[in-house]
């Protein structure tokens, strides 16, 4: 059962969301006889090729093969799991949920269901202080000053932690909020050695971290005084619901762009991302600070196959870039780099130049490697022999980390030509150092090569899952003469199997729980697929007949094939001979029979 939650409330959730009107809040659709069809959301094209049917409550894109119910288009559209997807659409639907699960998953769920509404309500208390109280005034000024509009704003719901020491204490006691609740929620501090509590931010321009849901889960605070004894930004810390290394700023408003475009990019701070987004470019995020981890990572390469890096243009922040390469490649990311020029950040550049110079600077970005080179030649002194010493060791270990002998000798050339020397002589020094990092570095997992994918059903394996998931009064014929056996390709022969299953335990719900329940993706869109043809089948029974003597001659041909080659080994005896041989007329006579006809 994919999640915590019953079976009962997903059917429930699921009765409740026509996929017709969930799907028509995303895209426009467009009625097209029985079903409704719209420009594919997961690949690009120009007529529209998507289907949804309101009938079999499923979609389906001719065009990438996408398929599945209304769970899995806003599993796919969101890019969330399968109990997220139950949760927004029961959200939608009003829909409390039932879980089945014992008392301590319970508990867990329930704390972090009231940190969220904590953290929503005190998100709409700092939004309402940074509009309306006159204590904030430092705050509003300090925008205007940096350019961020009222639009920007509100889309990012900034506000203002009043400048005292108490404001949330009292906030929180207003609420009913017990205080070691709003502690656990990194909003107040305990006062050592005493019951009494305080704020965590004072004085702060404070930014909302969300999930990617949109869920506020966190804070960063931005100081508003002079006081260099005062941290910047002062964040939430980790609680259970949220984990720094796990969260990017601003990824809940930019999860489509990501998709649409292709790759991310990747700035520093809250008002760098804030820019990009109003700039016009969106496919943008922010960790938390310049640490990037792995789990950074793995989340981007959820969504994009290409990381752009932007970090700010002083050392610092171009530091920040090169330790980002590790957990990239790592995760199978290609990463360029975009310098913005000196002494800019992407805030202040956007705001110097505009969306579109900025554009262009992310749309011209070097790969990293090519960055990299440029960045070691113009640190490093190339006309000495420390220099050059320098440039080829820190140039060998960054490119082998990719493990791409393509990658490796592309830059043991180009760095040949930068040095002024052999490329032959570089591309030995980088071997050698590949050399060297094989033998210090732990011992690795060999690389697996991926399965090849299976090949499409036959025209009559096709036709099968056409008939046994549109015509629904096919099925007691099915289950009473169909060997699911006969079916060749792995992933239709499973569904026929499992939907003939279906049926004799009498326990066929719909179409959309069926998909739901497919092992793969690759299952959910062949079934997806038959269900979404419009056309009516002509004199079904007939057809399904015909598909079945066929598949199950061809599978009688299949085995008869293997009984001759059998038969035909050196090593088979007389008596195993005879044996084949009777089995072979056992197998020809049983291939001039006719099946049953298919009773309606």
């Amino acid at each position: 059962m994919p999640g915590l939650i019953s079976s009962a409330t997903i059917e429930q959730v699921r009765a409740a969301n026509d996929i017709v009107d969930v799907i028509g809040s995303y895209l426009p659709l467009k009625r097209a006889g029985a079903n409704f069809v719209a420009l594919c959301p997961f690949h690009k094209e120009k007529s529209p090729s998507f289907n949804v049917s309101p009938q079999r409550q499923s979609f389906h894109c001719f065009g990438c093969h996408k398929g599945g119910s209304v769970f899995t288009f806003v599993m796919e559209y969101e890019n969330i799991p399968f109990p997220d997807a139950v949760r927004r659409l029961a959200e939608r639907a009003r829909i409390p949920l039932e879980f089945d699960q014992g008392g301590g998953q319970q508990e867990s769920r329930h704390l972090k269901d009231t940190l969220l509404q904590v953290h929503e309500q005190i998100t709409q208390r700092w939004q309402n202080a940074l509009a309306n109280e006159a204590g904030a005034k430092i705050a509003r000024d300090y925008l205007a000053k940096r350019g961020v509009s009222a639009e920007a704003v509100n889309l990012f719901r900034l506000g203002y932690a009043p400048d005292v020491w108490d404001d949330t204490v009292n906030w929180a006691k207003s609420k009913g909020h017990e205080f070691a609740l709003v502690e656990k929620a990194g909003l107040i501090l305990r006062k050592e050695g005493s019951d009494h509590y305080y704020d965590r931010f004072r004085g702060r321009l404070m930014f909302p971290i969300c999930d990617e849901q949109g869920r506020v889960v966190g804070f960063s605070g931005r100081v508003l005084s002079g006081d260099e004894k005062t941290a910047k930004y002062v964040n939430s810390p980790e609680t259970p619901i949220f984990t720094k290394s796990k969260v990017f700023f601003g990824l809940d408003k930019s999860k489509r762009a990501l998709l649409d475009a292709g790759y991310a990019v990747v700035c520093e701070g809250q008002l760098d991302l804030i820019a990009c987004f109003m700039g016009g470019v969106q496919n943008v995020v922010a960790p938390q600070g310049t640490a990037f981890t792995a789990e950074h990572s793995r989340i981007l390469k959820r969504y994009v196959d290409e990381v752009v890096l932007c970090f700010d243009s002083d050392e610092a922040g171009q530091n920040a870039a090169v330790r980002s390469l590790d957990h990239l490649i790592a995760s199978g990311l290609a990463v360029r780099v975009a310098v913005v020029p000196s002494p800019h950040d992407p805030d202040s550049f956007i705001k110097a130049s505009g969306g579109e110079a900025f554009r262009k600077l992310v749309e011209q970005a070097d790969g990293f490697f090519d960055y990299y080179l440029n960045r070691l030649c113009r640190t490093n002194d190339a006309t000495t022999d420390k220099g050059r010493l320098t440039i080829l060791h820190d140039m060998a270990e960054a490119v082998h980390k990719t493990g791409n002998a393509v990658i490796i000798d592309k830059y043991a050339q180009k760095t040949a030509l930068r040095l002024g020397v052999a490329a032959e002589a570089v591309r030995g020094e980088f071997r050698r150092a590949g050399a060297v990092r094989r033998n210090t570095a732990p011992d690795e997992a060999p690389e697996t090569v991926g399965a090849p994918e299976a090949p499409k059903p036959s025209t009559h394996e096709a036709w099968l899952l056409k008939l046994i998931f549109r015509q629904e009064d096919l099925l007691d014929w099915v289950a009473e003469h169909l060997d699911p056996q006969w079916i060749q390709h792995p992933l239709a022969r499973e569904a026929v199997a499992l939907r003939v299953q279906s049926h004799r335990n009498q326990n066929w719900t719909n179409l959309g729980a069926f998909l739901d329940s497919c092992a793969s993706a690759e299952m959910r869109s062949l079934v997806a697929e038959a269900a979404a043809e419009e056309r009516p089948i002509p004199n079904p029974a007939q057809q399904l007949a015909d598909v079945a003597m066929r598949l199950r001659n061809q599978f009688i041909d299949r085995q008869l094939q293997e009984l001759l080659q059998r038969a035909g080994r050196p090593e088979a005896g007389e008596a195993e001979r005879l044996e084949l041989l009777q089995e072979q007329q056992r197998l020809r006579q049983l291939k001039r029979e006719v099946l049953p006809p298919v009773a309606r």
